[in-house]
């Protein structure tokens, strides 16, 4: 990595913390106040997280090909801009003609973030840097909306309208300084498609002509339909109705699970980085299938409420060690699969892929928790042992050096050290 690379890298992990750290302000605390700052009612609530959804599947699409055509960071900027002028008007917004809008002008704006930043990471780093910046980028992100949500929940009142204006003013704020911050990174000279087929018909045909590609999609649709989908509707529900488990309880569990990635996230580098990367999902299977049968005692087991909250937590505790493998594992797959200058559109398609499985997983998940707690610990150990099973069969399509990067980089040691190639090889 260059010099320069290293500085645009720094601007690009400062963006990262400040997105997530604003974000952190506002996601917990939207639902109430929707319905019940703004006297909107549970329905308006639940269309404004809806249009959340339809509005990043609206764009992503089109982000792709724009981030090919133009380069990550002019899109980055346009996203931050709308990000910050959609929170402003949901502080604002008073009606449900107001804060659908602004819903989805917030909603688009971060759904184009994702596959920006993540296409600037690839452009900044090199095969031996990616894993590690990627889980840099996944720290900072949890931390920051960590440490947001925190700040967030001490700053509101849902006696004062006020406060909340004030936490959309703060989000909007960190999106405008993110804004003068990204301004400044010079990015490296990339590869453009000057070539490809100037329709996104076209794009996209060429991108699921890529048998790899596809299969990879799938595997993350499972992966998040199983675990993010879950989070925050289907588990939740489970652990209310099925295990007992308190609002503060749910609480605690979800800072286990941020802790963990804290905590886990650079001890398991060394190892994700040394390991097939294939094999690390397919161990991330695994890990969550224990976590999904510690939730199943959770609720289903006969031991005391302690035991119970103990597994609970344990849950989000697993949850967190797998994401943390994931996080320098997937990211840098997807950007090794894409062609030279295509990223972007490979970045793209990944985020539409997960927020697929984000709208589809509440919507199966939930009511399946709340009222068919067997068959929901199930459903959703079955679909773990499914990544485990996918992940080793994509392995099989996959070439050394996207599977086995390290290798190639050793490869490439002893080339330079002077043993001879067919050596190599035969090691390898």
């Amino acid at each position: 990595m260059t010099r320069a690379m290293g500085a645009a890298m720094r601007r690009i992990h400062v963006g990262n913390a400040l997105s997530a750290f604003g974000l952190g302000f506002t996601v917990p605390y939207l639902y109430v106040y929707v319905a019940q700052v703004r006297g909107l009612g549970a329905m308006t609530a639940g269309l404004v997280l809806a249009v959340f959804a339809v509005a990043a599947l609206i764009v992503l699409p089109f982000a792709g090909r724009a981030i090919v055509r133009r380069g990550p960071l002019p899109v980055l900027l346009a996203a931050l801009v709308a990000a910050a002028l959609g929170a402003l008007g949901l502080g604002l917004a008073a009606s449900a003609w107001s804060v659908l809008p602004a819903a989805a002008v917030l909603g688009a704006g971060q759904a184009v973030m994702q596959p920006a930043l993540a296409t600037m990471i690839v452009d900044c780093s090199s095969a031996d840097t990616r894993s590690r910046a990627f889980a840099m980028q996944f720290f900072l992100q949890n931390l920051g909306l960590g440490i947001g949500g925190l700040i967030g929940g001490h700053l509101v009142d849902t006696t004062r309208v006020s406060s909340f204006t004030l936490l959309f003013a703060i989000e909007a704020a960190m999106f405008l300084l993110l804004v003068a911050v990204m301004a400044t990174v010079r990015m490296p000279r990339s590869p453009r498609l000057e070539d490809a087929p100037t329709t996104s018909k076209g794009s996209w045909k060429q991108l699921l002509g890529n048998r790899a590609m596809v299969q990879l999609c799938v595997l993350g649709f499972v992966i998040f339909f199983a675990c993010y989908g879950q989070f925050e509707s289907g588990l939740s529900a489970y652990g209310v109705e099925a295990a007992g488990i308190s609002t503060s309880t749910l609480g605690t569990a979800l800072a286990a699970n941020t802790l963990m990635i804290v905590v886990a996230q650079f001890a398991v580098l060394r190892f994700v980085e040394r390991a097939r990367r294939t094999r690390v999902i397919a161990l991330v299977g695994l890990v969550w299938a224990v976590a999904w049968l510690a939730a199943g005692y959770a609720g289903l087991g006969h031991g005391s409420q302690e035991m119970a909250t103990a597994a609970f937590v344990s849950t989000y505790a697993l949850f967190g060690l797998g994401e943390a493998m994931l996080s320098p594992t997937v990211a840098p797959l997807v950007a090794d699969l894409a062609p030279e200058g295509m990223a972007g559109q490979y970045n793209s398609a990944f985020a539409l892929v997960k927020q697929l499985a984000l709208a589809i997983g509440p919507a199966v998940g939930g009511p399946l928790a709340a009222s068919l707690h067997a068959p929901y610990i199930v459903t959703f150990v079955l679909f773990s042992l499914g990544i485990t099973y996918l992940a080793l069969r994509l392995g099989r399509r996959l070439a050394p050096v996207q599977d086995q990067p390290w290798q190639a980089r050793a490869s490439r040691v002893v080339s330079r050290g002077g043993a001879p190639a067919e050596a190599v090889s035969a090691e390898a």
